[in-house]
C-alpha cells in the first residue's frame, strides 16, 4: 500500500511514519523543509518536498497513492492578521480538490475533540469547518482522528508557573480533561491505515482522564513543586491576561471561548458518547519532558 504523509516529521508525522515503514508500507512524507530530506528517508520513507498551498505540487505528491494522512500544521497565533478558520477552510480545500484530482480513495484526516461543534468551541471552529468541506467527497472513504488535548500544550504554562508558582486558566481545578500523547495519535492512525475501509468514521484519541487538580500534581512532582496549583480563572481575566501578553483579541477571544467549552464539558459531549479505549503513554511519561523544558526555560 502506498500512503502520504503530510505534517512533516512533527510530533505526530514522525512516530507515524517510522510505525508505517516498519509495518512494510510504502511511504512519502510530505515537508516544506527541504532539509528535513535526509531524516525522512533515513526512516525508510521518500520526502515530497513542497507546500500544501501549492495544489499542482499537491497533486502531484498524491498521485498513485492508496491512502493519504492530511492535518492543518500549527501556525503563528500571535499574527495579527492570523485566522484559523480561513486557514482551515483554505487548506482542507486544497485537500479535497487534490484528492479528486489524483483518484485517492482513502484519507486519515487528523481532525480535534470538538469538530463537532457548529460554535462554541472558539479555536476549533476552523478543524469542524474542515470537516465539512471534506465530507462533500462523497466518493471518498474519510476517517476522522479527533485527538483530545495533547499533553505538550500544557508547555504553555511554563512561564506562568516560573514567574506565579501557579498554573491559572478559565477552564482547571476539578474539571476532568482527557489528554493525549502524539505517540498514542500515530498509533491510533496507524491501526486505521490497516483497518477496513469505511465512508464516514470518527475516532477519538486519548490516553488518559485527568483533573486539572491532577495535572498540576503530577507536573509538581516533577519540577519539584508538589505544592502547585492549578487555579480557575473569569474568562474575562483569561482574556485580559492573553492579550497583555501579545495574544491579537481576534485569537484571543476564541481561545478563551474553547477553553470555556472545556470548563463546562461542552467541548467533551461527544467524546465521553463514544469514549475510545485509551493509550499507552500517561501523565508520568511527559512530565519528564515536562521538567527537562522547565529547568531550560
Amino acid at each position: 500500500m502506498k500512503i502520504v504523509v503530510t505534517g512533516s516529521l512533527g510530533h505526530i508525522g514522525k512516530p507515524l511514519t517510522k510505525e508505517l515503514v516498519e509495518k512494510g508500507y510504502d511511504v512519502t512524507v510530505i515537508s516544506s523543509k527541504a532539509e528535513r530530506q535526509k531524516d525522512i528517508e533515513a526512516l525508510g520513507a521518500k520526502a515530497a518536498i513542497g507546500r500544501i498551498e501549492d495544489v499542482p505540487f499537491l497533486t502531484a505528491a498524491f498521485s498513485g497513492a492508496d491512502l493519504v494522512y492530511t492535518m492543518i500544521p500549527p501556525t503563528d497565533f500571535r499574527s495579527s492578521d492570523y485566522d484559523l478558520i480561513a486557514l482551515c477552510r483554505e487548506l482542507a480545500g486544497n485537500f479535497a480538490e487534490v484528492v479528486q484530482k489524483a483518484g485517492i480513495k482513502r484519507v486519515v484526516h487528523l481532525s480535534s475533540i470538538g469538530a463537532h461543534m457548529e460554535k462554541n468551541s472558539g479555536l476549533i471552529l476552523g478543524h469542524h469547518s474542515a470537516e465539512v468541506i471534506l465530507n462533500e467527497l462523497q466518493d471518498v472513504n474519510i476517517t476522522y482522528m479527533r485527538p483530545t488535548a495533547f499533553y505538550y500544550n500544557l508547555l504553555a504554562f511554563l512561564p506562568v508557573i516560573k514567574n506565579a508558582g501557579v498554573i491559572t486558566s478559565n477552564y482547571g481545578g476539578e474539571d476532568v480533561v482527557p489528554w493525549v500523547s502524539p505517540i498514542d495519535i500515530a498509533a491510533a492512525i496507524a491501526e486505521e491505515v490497516a483497518a477496513a475501509p469505511s465512508h464516514r468514521k470518527v475516532r477519538y484519541v486519548a490516553s488518559e482522564e485527568l483533573s486539572c487538580n491532577e495535572v498540576a500534581s503530577i507536573l509538581g512532582e516533577a519540577i519539584g513543586k508538589p505544592e502547585l496549583k492549578w487555579t480557575t480563572i473569569s474568562n474575562e481575566q483569561m482574556l485580559a491576561n492573553i492579550t497583555a501578553f501579545g495574544m491579537p483579541k481576534q485569537i484571543a477571544a476564541a481561545y478563551v471561548e474553547m477553553n470555556a467549552s472545556m470548563h463546562s464539558g461542552e467541548l467533551f459531549e461527544d467524546y465521553y458518547k463514544n469514549k475510545p479505549v485509551f493509550g499507552k503513554v500517561n501523565l508520568k511519561d511527559f512530565a519528564k519532558d515536562f521538567a527537562i523544558a522547565y529547568a531550560q526555560n
